[in-house]
């Protein structure tokens, strides 16, 4: 397996780990519009703390496990899938952002909005992880 797929995998697995039960609590119990709804904001910045986490030291290791690979420059086939999955992940944030930024204000507001646009961002990264993922299993 590669080490950019490797990377794409971890990185997968971490936003699953961490910024997924944020989601789920959040679609479950929703916070109340108003701000500022300090418990969310706390529980954000425990999943978006143990996801940098996760992810530094998953990448310190495999680092140290093969460091060859880890130094290796993106060939071709990297950078047109690099490319390829930054495109899908754009398409899929712009459209997040057009929902949170021009249609949402007239019907939510507060955290409705926030988490919205944090599930936008969240969802064009899984996007992109993805989208590497496949292009390199496809390629093997």
């Amino acid at each position: 397996m590669p080490y950019r797929e490797k990377i794409a995998w971890l990185s997968l697995i971490a936003i699953a780990l961490t910024l997924g039960p944020y989601f789920v609590r959040a679609a479950v119990s929703p916070p109340s519009s108003d701000l500022p709804g300090l418990d969310y904001l706390v529980l954000f910045a425990i999943a978006a703390l143990a996801q940098a986490l996760l992810i530094g030291s998953g990448r310190w290791y495999l680092r140290h496990r093969s460091p060859l690979d880890a130094r290796t420059p993106p060939d071709e086939r990297d950078r047109a899938i690099d490319r390829h999955s930054v495109a899908a992940a754009y398409y899929v944030l712009v459209v997040g952002v057009i929902l949170v930024g021009v249609v949402m204000p007239f019907n939510n507001s507060g955290w409705d909005i926030i988490n919205a646009a944090l599930f936008a961002v969240t969802l064009a990264e899984v996007v992109h992880y993805a989208c590497v993922v496949t292009s390199y299993r496809r390629q093997s």
